[in-house]
């Protein structure tokens, strides 16, 4: 079954979670993406995550079905084998701080050279252009100065502080964009032959994410909070978390007919919030998601991790996969979530070994002998996991 692109080979410099993302995406929908490591190991394999067998549990978790080289790019001869992969290449995707990559004589203006159709994708935290430029980044950075983490304090309570937000969207959304654009810019190079350089900003993508509070804001002249408090009766709808018998719900009620429904059942003249907050506490969390179901609300089960990876729902999807690890054995991970009728996305190996694939592709890319690999490694150009 032919992959979306199976043509198409990615060399991935990045570490932590943005850049990681990203290329495992791609990686999903068929690119051949080599995971360059520094021969001590990129920085995600350090965490954030528990360890097992030296890595951290993110790292196997965002580098799927990547191939592994270490390579030392402080070297000569390092640089000389990324040049020459640059060559035989289609993307490259790496999230230094901007200048990084420039310092060590391999920027977009030196690869181009090398390969006309390169595209080669820079992410960072403030982009590469701006008085923010060199400052470091992670996801929480991006969180608070989008308005996100202000917003999720201000829902949770509005004379409470700032809270952080689950689950470092700031890294895996701006890995979204990151990844569009990279089909984008080659579907550009389909039509016209020209690779291209694309700047990808956690803070921006971001504030992009923001856009109906920050429309909202810039229509009315006032926060969404400041509206609601000034024109209350502007209010819909009713929900939000309510405790059940066994645990927790979230109730979306912002369907006009699943409100008149019930209104009908109940024979009121108003639904509020408080009446389904009582209803819902005397049922244990399945039963409140069927009762409400049978209105048409939309509800769900406050799940934990534990719980999500046995729902029914999720499985008959096929959202859990297994794969085999040189290390750790059998890893149980998420799958590509989307649905192809032609060309579906899949998970097809665990994350490498540090440098698993040198010989390969020094091999079979570049021409070495395996004689030449092994000096290589003997000369600290190299490394690989034993």
């Amino acid at each position: 079954m032919r992959k979306v692109l199976e043509d198409i080979r990615v060399l991935d410099l990045t570490h932590a979670w943005f850049g990681p993302y990203c290329t495992m995406l791609l990686a999903g929908l068929g690119a051949e993406v080599i995971k360059i490591e520094p021969p001590w190991g990129a920085l995600g394999r350090m965490g954030p995550g528990a360890m097992v067998q030296g890595t951290s549990t993110s790292f196997y978790a965002l580098n799927l079905n990547k191939k592994g080289m270490a390579i030392n790019l402080k070297k000569p001869e390092g640089i000389a084998i990324f040049k020459g992969l640059v060559k035989k290449s289609d993307v490259v995707v790496q999230n230094f701080l901007p200048g990084t990559m420039e310092r060590m004589g391999l920027g977009y203006d030196v690869l181009k050279e090398l390969n006309h159709k390169i595209i080669y994708a820079a992410l960072s935290g403030f982009g590469q252009t701006g008085p923010y430029t060199n400052r470091p980044s992670f996801a929480p950075i991006a969180e608070a100065m989008s308005g996100h983490i202000f917003q999720t304090g201000e829902s949770a309570d509005p004379e409470g502080p700032p809270l952080n937000m689950a689950g470092a969207i700031g890294d895996l959304g701006p890995a979204m964009w990151a990844a569009t654009s990279i089909l984008a810019a080659i579907r550009y190079r389909d039509k016209t032959g020209k690779g291209q350089m694309i700047d990808v900003a956690q803070a921006d993508c971001m504030v992009s994410f923001n856009a109906p509070a920050i429309t909202g804001y810039t229509m009315l002249g006032m926060t969404m909070r400041e509206h609601r408090e000034k024109y209350p009766s502007a209010r819909r709808g009713i929900g939000g978390i309510m405790k059940t018998k066994d645990g927790w719900v979230q109730i979306a009620g912002f369907r006009p007919r699943a409100i008149e429904k019930m209104k009908q059942e109940l024979g009121v003249e108003e639904v509020t919030s408080d009446m389904v907050r009582e209803i819902v506490s005397g049922r244990t969390s399945g039963e409140a998601v069927e009762y409400m179901l049978g209105f048409g609300f939309p509800i769900a089960q406050i799940y934990s991790v534990k719980e999500l990876v046995d729902d029914p729902h999720l499985i008959d999807r096929g959202m859990f996969v297994e794969v085999t690890h040189p290390k750790t054995g059998t890893i149980k991970t998420t799958n590509f979530p989307t649905k192809f009728s032609e060309s579906p996305g899949e998970v097809r190996s665990a994350a490498p070994l540090l440098g698993q694939n040198n010989s390969e592709i020094l091999t079979t890319l570049l021409g070495y002998t395996e004689e030449q690999v092994q000096q290589l490694e003997r000369e600290g150009v190299i490394a690989s996991e034993k």
